[in-house]
């Protein structure tokens, strides 16, 4: 089979295309043929070996696809590795059905970025309705369900951010109150200022840096940041918990494959409300451009340029 294979760890540069073996099923595995796989920014990170979890050599990135088994069950699976190829073998535990109505480009944007944005809205930060959300990133693939998802479940006013003007309209029209652009020098004041005067009530955030900082200090008592990336791999500045008692303030991390040591499937709570709201047409997942599998190495050029937005996906077959 074709398939993208890291033997150095690197940017970009270090995705190539080659020919492996057919993967072999063992217990508790499923093969599936891909016919999309979903391209994240974790990957750039799998690929210089930054990510929070290890990777080893050599290595065939991407960590979702959806396709069918050979029993002709149409699935989308979170895969660890493997997903940039044209076979995959996914956990029998981590693969769900995919409804007729779904297309691919939404069970790849569900799996990890809609069940990323379900988790931080519901158990990171508990979003009561009547509240303010800062969606940073708010194009992106976890920002763009995110905006929607709020406004489902009765946010007060939504602020988006995003760095350029199309970026921002975008947002707007997926249902943001307001957008600000993320190259404002004082986020802090523009965050309160978005929210007519008024500190706002949740962050999501995965930027790291001065945005982080900033965003901690726009919160409102009670307020709650969501922290699940640090796309700028900057890290934010330390903080003290007794600092957090100046406004009451939670600070909260998220990392999907914390999941799964949750009691009860709620992965597959997520996926069904997830794909429910979509079949039904209230929920979108933006199909951010597809690349062939000879054009991993620019997707991943791309996505650290900050040129994407919404769910970008690898056809394998070209």
């Amino acid at each position: 089979m074709r398939a993208i294979q890291i033997t150095e760890f690197g940017g970009p540069e270090v995705l190539t295309v080659t020919e492996l073996p057919d993967p072999e099923p063992g217990p508790g595995q499923l093969l599936v043929d891909v016919s999309r796989a979903g391209i994240n920014y974790a990957d750039t990170h799998q690929a210089e070996d930054s990510y929070l979890s290890r990777s080893t050599l050599p290595l065939v990135p991407g960590g979702e696809a959806v396709g069918r088994t050979p029993d002709g069950r149409r699935v989308v699976a979170l895969l660890g590795t493997g997903g940039y190829a044209e076979k995959a073998l996914a956990p029998e535990a981590m693969a769900w059905d995919v409804p007729d109505a779904v297309d691919d480009v939404t069970a790849l944007g569900m799996i990890v970025q809609g069940a990323s944005a379900w988790l931080l809205l519901r158990r990171s930060t508990h979003l009561a309705p009547g509240e303010s959300v800062v969606v940073h990133a708010a194009a992106g693939g976890v920002g763009t369900l995110a905006v929607q998802l709020a406004k489902q479940w009765g946010a007060g006013r939504v602020i988006a951010t995003a760095s350029s003007e199309e970026k921002r309209d975008l947002a707007l029209e997926l249902g943001a109150d307001v957008a600000v652009d993320a190259n404002e020098p004082d986020m802090k004041a523009a965050l309160i200022d978005a929210n007519e005067g008024r500190r706002v009530d949740v962050v999501l955030e995965m930027t790291g840096g001065t945005v982080t900082d900033q965003s901690l200090k726009a919160l409102a008592p009670f307020g709650r940041l969501g922290f699940y990336g640090m796309a700028s791999r900057q890290a934010p500045s330390p903080v003290q918990p007794g600092s957090l008692m100046s406004h009451s303030t939670t600070i909260a991390g998220m990392w999907l494959a914390h999941v799964f040591q949750l009691p009860g499937d709620v992965m597959g709570t997520a996926l069904n409300e997830l794909f429910a709201l979509a079949a039904d047409g209230r929920l979108k997942v933006v199909a951010g451009g597809e690349y062939g599998l000879s054009e991993a190495r620019r997707a991943h050029e791309d996505l650290r340029a900050r040129r994407t937005t919404g769910k970008l996906v690898l056809d394998p077959s070209r």
